[in-house]
């Protein structure tokens, strides 16, 4: 049996959970979260745990298994402490600033690059190089910091461009000096 898939989850004081068939919903202090799950995997809360069971051994039931279990997992930490992404601006000239729900990038470019604050995220910045992304839902922080982050990628020679804060960015040597030739 999957490891993670049998371990239950246990619901923390002020979440509730509801389980309607194959969708659960996960209601607590920082928002609400709704997922639907396949209707093969039977969740079911016991007490103050939520339990992921699965009918048979096959492989793809094995695989969904501890997946339900974790994504069930993630969607109540959510609503109890949250998630966040932090991402540092590196670069020159680089700068980042919020306007209204707006977040402002100055990358180098002709222009500014602007990203509308979505819906369920939370944008700070607490300096003129960080950026810190948060909100209840692990995959919409996660996508949205991969979209900041892919308006201006870290270089590998100097190192500029916007990374995790726990990225090492492999650094890579400049051309050669111009050598005598034999």
């Amino acid at each position: 049996m999957s490891r993670i898939g049998r371990k239950p989850i246990t619901i923390p004081a002020g979440v509730e959970v509801k389980v309607d068939g194959s969708k659960v919903t996960v209601k607590g202090p920082k928002g609400t979260l709704e997922n639907t799950f396949k209707p093969e995997m039977a969740i079911a809360v016991e007490g103050n745990e939520v339990v992921v069971t699965r009918p048979s051994d096959d492989k793809e039931h094995r695989s969904l298994h501890g997946l339900t279990r974790t994504l069930i997992a993630n969607m109540v930490q959510g609503v109890t402490e949250g998630f966040k992404k932090e991402l540092q601006v590196n670069g020159v000239g680089y700068r980042v600033q919020k306007q209204g729900k707006d977040l402002v990038m100055n990358l180098g470019f002709s222009h500014n690059v602007v990203m509308h604050e979505v819906d369920g995220i939370t944008i700070d910045v607490p300096g003129p190089n960080s950026i810190i992304i948060s909100g209840p839902d692990k995959q919409k922080v996660g996508q949205f910091a991969a979209e900041v982050r892919e308006k201006r990628p870290p270089e590998p020679y100097k190192g500029k461009g916007i990374k995790y804060i726990d990225e090492h960015i492999r650094r890579k040597e400049g051309k050669a000096a111009k050598g005598s030739k034999k």
